[in-house]
């Protein structure tokens, strides 16, 4: 792939001044686990619960996302770290907007997760990311979309938790054990605590 040249980065305001004007600060909450861990039904609460507190704040889906932005993009290894590379740009820009920006991906693998991390912090952009942890066993019995099913019997290859690794964070700022009778009320009130605590909201 050939980089852009003569191009050139234009300033225009702060994230602070942003911040500001719109009387907002930006913050991404990165929600990382296996599939139907319950990731996206969260971050559905979650975003929904802002929005009626009167912040500004959107989800990124997983799902959605490949419909669109990332539609060229398959499962392979080097295809889910591009996956995870471009969505981690969109997050950052969302944030840097004074969007409350949820991010709901499996994103197996720790250093595309650093790489986020990284990312916001180069540019002092809170980055708070969430593990939305079950066991495996659990995750196939829910299976809404019949995903494991068919990786178990090698109709889908490269899949997380089956025939790919999927590397838990070592110290998220959230863990969720979305398997020990937690309402998903609970989970996304457990967030939203948090970002009042840090200051991230109000």
């Amino acid at each position: 792939m050939t980089k852009a040249t003569n191009i050139t980065w234009h300033a225009n305001l702060t994230h602070e001044e942003r911040a500001t004007l719109r009387k907002q600060k930006g913050v991404t909450v990165w929600l990382t686990g296996l599939s139907a861990s319950g990731k996206s039904t969260i971050a559905c609460a979650l975003e929904q619960t802002l929005l009626a507190r009167g912040l500004n704040s959107y989800r990124l889906d997983g799902d959605n996302i490949r419909f669109g932005l990332n539609k060229d993009l398959g499962f392979s290894e080097a295809d889910r770290n591009e996956n995870i590379r471009r969505i981690s740009e969109v997050a950052k820009l969302f944030s840097d907007s004074c969007c409350v920006t949820l991010t709901s991906f499996i994103s197996p693998y720790k250093a595309d997760r650093q790489f986020a991390r990284e990312l916001h912090e180069k540019e002092n952009l809170p980055f708070v990311e969430v593990y939305v942890d079950v066991p495996i066993e659990v995750a196939e019995q829910r299976d809404p979309k019949g995903l494991y099913k068919k990786a178990r019997e090698g109709l889908i290859k490269e899949f997380t938790g089956i025939s790919a690794p999927y590397e838990a964070p070592d110290k998220p700022e959230i863990h969720l054990k979305n398997h020990a009778g937690v309402s998903i009320e609970d989970a996304a009130q457990q967030i939203v605590d948090y970002l009042v605590e840090k200051g991230y909201i109000n």
